[in-house]
């Protein structure tokens, strides 16, 4: 290719000299140039979406506990490696194949014949960026399901959900379903309910089936919190996930068109929000601004405007956002109070905000929302949306999870999650002897067991 360049780059010179166009040029038209950058940008988008993995990876490895980092570090990397494996082999089929029903698509499989494609987007640029959102379904579950899950049941589950469940919730929307079929149709602009409630509720079965973290509950059912190792890293993290959502909601326009500076501004806005509404709510329950309730709020915000940023306004993505901001925090107490342990607040940040943030298009969408006066139409249909989603993740993900514990096994032993999970299922602690030592643990046990401070509020 590079030759090929080369050697026209020389006609081209010579015709020049001799005052004459070679007759091979063809000038590109606009239509060729917007495919083009069409087609760039989207690639780009998904590179960003994609880094949010790093972004998972340390926001769970930070609210945990040293001793099993680099556990939860392999099953981000392997949600990714699995899921991009199981979502090219039969995934994009069942979400995006040409032929099947208003539940499931066929055809496309392996990228084949059949594989449809977005507008002017290529089938592998489509492939790409729709593959980085089904691991990001799949990667939120990891947190809650943190410090005592087998890894072989994790590889399971990341493989189950990226080629079937999330697949065909995909298809309900995305892919030309039912979901978008109804008369007004359903409004999941980038996600809120078809990526982030279904790894949300994936977490909530998950953490569910699990059972809590030894010592997180006292016998009379107190929580007790177990203090997270490294807030950089949870803040890093949270940074790196903000970035990655430009590529998320303003790159789910598919397309380099004005719309997307509008898109992005909705999600800045939301997401701030979600931060200082999580600080104070936070601050006047807890008497601190605490640090990784702050973070989570401004995920929440971010979960929350992206069913809804191509749809509402400035003003409306601040309502959204400082609603999430508030909501999470009370949700994390909520399923702290069900003893429904959950380490770094996915279900509450993904499930319930993505929730919330699809029914609030409802009512603040400028074209069809309630508040603008255009009937309950609109609102209706994302009702039955985010009822249906969780109904069907709640019990697949659950069948999947009950399924895997009385086959292969899904928690580990007492002993190792005393242990820490790093030594015993990969043969090495996440850190060095002289680092552990500086969270509590003797060097002479790896991953042993740091002492449980504090007597309430969930991390």
């Amino acid at each position: 290719m590079r030759r090929k360049i080369l050697i026209g780059g020389g006609v081209a010179a010579a015709a020049l000299l001799l005052g004459a166009a070679p007759a091979f040029a063809q000038e590109p038209t606009a239509t060729d140039v917007q495919v083009n950058l069409d087609n760039a940008y989207i690639l780009l988008s998904a590179v960003l979406v994609i880094f949010m993995q790093a972004g998972f990876a340390l926001v769970e490895a930070g609210l945990t506990r040293a001793k099993s980092v680099a556990n939860i570090m392999m099953k981000n990397l392997m949600d990714f490696c699995v899921g991009a494996l199981a979502f090219f082999a039969v995934g994009y089929a069942i979400a995006f194949g040409a032929d099947g029903n208003d539940f499931f698509g066929l055809g496309g499989w392996f990228l084949g014949d059949g594989a449809t494609q977005y507008g002017t987007l290529t089938v592998p640029v489509t492939f790409i960026f729709q593959v980085a959102f089904a691991a990001t379904a799949a990667t939120i579950v990891s947190g809650a399901m943190a410090e005592r899950t087998k890894f072989k049941s994790y590889v399971v589950y990341s493989l189950v959900i990226t080629a079937l469940i999330y697949p065909i919730v995909v298809h309900w929307n995305w892919g030309g379903g039912w979901l978008s079929q109804l008369s007004t149709p359903f409004v999941d602009f980038a996600g809120s309910t078809i990526v982030h409630s279904v790894g949300g509720w994936a977490a909530l079965m998950g953490a569910i089936v699990l059972g809590p973290r030894l010592g997180r509950y006292a016998e009379d059912g107190t929580p007790r919190a177990i203090p997270p190792h490294s807030i950089p890293y949870a803040v890093l993290g949270t940074f790196i996930l903000l970035v990655g959502w430009y590529g998320f909601n303003p790159g789910s326009e598919l397309a380099a068109d004005g719309a997307i500076g509008a898109i992005a501004v909705t999600t800045t806005l939301a997401g701030v929000a979600g931060a200082l509404t999580a600080m104070i709510t936070i601050w006047i329950k807890g008497g601190k601004p605490d640090v990784s309730m702050t973070a989570n709020g401004l995920l929440a915000g971010l979960v929350g405007i992206t069913a809804g940023c191509a749809a509402v306004s400035n003003v409306g993505a601040l309502v959204i956002g400082a609603l999430a901001g508030v909501i999470v925090v009370f949700s994390v107490f909520f399923f702290d109070k069900l003893k429904i342990d959950d380490p770094v607040g996915a279900i509450s940040v993904h499930g319930v905000c993505g929730a919330f943030g699809t029914l609030a298009v409802g009512f603040l969408a400028t074209e069809g929302g309630l508040l603008y006066g255009d009937g309950a139409d609109l609102l209706v249909t994302q009702v039955i949306g985010v009822v249906a989603v969780f109904a069907f993740v709640v019990v697949t993900s659950g069948l999947l999870f009950l399924g895997i514990k009385h086959t292969i096994g899904l928690r580990v032993s007492p002993e190792e999650e005393l242990e820490g999970l790093d030594f015993l299922e990969h043969g090495h602690a996440g850190y060095g002897p002289d680092l552990l030592m500086g969270h509590g643990m003797p060097t002479g046990v790896p991953g042993a067991e740091p002492a449980l401070t504090g007597t309430g509020g969930a991390k």
